[in-house]
């Protein structure tokens, strides 16, 4: 008699990720994770939304291009609810997607949505928060809860940003940078999760 796995809250990958079998993956042959990544129910990744159009050089041949519309490094964090979307605009008279590219430990909020061109590493980004098109996140920036960040806004390293609009409060105090990692977070989620450490 053959016994079956017993199937747990999340699908766990070679490389280490975590993804919940509620989470909603559209287009999944265009998202790159890259590895101990979390994704918990009801977050959404649109992958569908990538660039249709291939781009041709001056040769009239076929540039080589990835075809990835969103690129998530390691140890990311993505809570319930929230929505990672790629950017788009009117390129040569065509509406097309470009990629969107999150760097290593970024926390992304319950029911916040994310449709920045970048988004760099150490991030945090709070809940209920919208980062419009094209965006730019440096690295070690913290966004608070309920911030609203116009298209285009660029938010320099080490920036804590509150506000609707985005606005530039403070700063991420010296040798606060420990607090961007995500290591002991990712070991609390999965099927066989781990309890914090006590500080």
């Amino acid at each position: 008699m053959s016994r079956k796995q017993a199937k747990g809250e999340y699908i766990e990958t070679d490389t280490g990720n975590k993804v919940s079998r509620k989470a909603i993956l559209i287009g999944t042959q265009h998202i790159m994770l890259g590895g101990k990544t979390v994704i918990q129910a009801e977050a959404m990744i649109r992958g569908d939304l990538a660039r249709t159009a291939q781009p041709t050089s001056s040769s009239g041949a076929a540039a080589p291009s990835s075809n990835t519309a969103v690129a998530i490094g390691r140890y990311c964090y993505l809570s319930k609810g929230c929505c990672l979307r790629p950017p788009g605009r009117i390129y040569k008279g065509t509406f097309t997607y470009l990629p969107l590219r999150l760097g290593d430990h970024v926390f992304i909020g319950d029911s916040t949505v994310v449709q920045a061109a970048t988004v760099g590493s150490h991030v945090y980004i709070g809940q209920n928060v919208v980062v419009g098109d094209f965006a730019i996140i440096k690295d070690y920036v913290r966004i608070l809860d309920g911030t609203v960040i116009p298209p285009n806004m660029v938010i320099p390293s080490f920036s804590v940003v509150a506000g609707q609009p985005a606005r530039v409060v403070g700063e991420v105090p010296e040798g606060g940078h420990e607090a961007f990692e995500l290591r002991e977070l990712y070991k609390t989620v999965g099927n066989n999760p781990q309890s914090l450490p006590a500080i």
